[in-house]
């Protein structure tokens, strides 16, 4: 996917996750302020992590340096060791879904253990007229599954502090 693709993805789930979060039973005035900063506070986060893995395009090689498990392993521990970054783990991973399901070349998941790229056959190229549509399809697949993780598994925001409880 193309970096226009990646901020389109982090935008939309920002809204997304910024509703979801917050889930108004009654709208009210101080249910759509506290969405709205809810979806500011998750903004920078989800962006910053989004564009994070194209960084290896200035260095080693790209999509393979940064668009590992490594990295989202290290990115996802981050808010448990030092109590921030929260929301950046969701960004790196929604640039890989995108890379993996929305282009033809898919990503090293395993470098540098094996320099297979992983892809579906489904991608477009990210010059495609398909691109931003195929975006918003998997941004919306993306908030089905956080919004039922989040209602029925575990609140988003628990996340680190429940992987500081298994860890520490």
């Amino acid at each position: 996917m193309n970096k226009e693709g990646h901020v389109l993805n982090a935008a939309l789930l920002s809204v997304g996750l910024g509703v979801v979060l917050v889930l108004p039973t009654t709208p009210s005035a101080s249910t759509a302020l506290e969405t709205v900063e809810m979806i500011v506070r998750l903004s920078v986060p989800i962006v910053l992590g989004a564009l994070f893995p194209d960084v290896d395009t200035a260095f080693g090689k790209h999509r393979k340096t940064l668009h590992n498990v490594f990295v989202l392993g290290v990115i996802a521990a981050y808010p448990v060791f030092f109590d921030n970054l929260q929301f950046v783990w969701i960004g790196v991973a929604t640039h890989f879904l995108l890379d993996v399901v929305g282009s033809r070349r898919g990503i090293a998941f395993f470098y540098p253990l094996t320099s297979q790229e992983w892809g579906l056959p489904s991608g477009v190229t990210t010059s495609s007229k398909y691109a931003n549509p195929v975006t918003v399809v998997v941004t919306l697949l993306e908030l089905g599954v956080l919004g039922a993780f989040h209602v029925y598994v575990m609140p988003l925001g628990s996340v680190a502090g429940a992987m500081n409880a298994l860890i520490l």
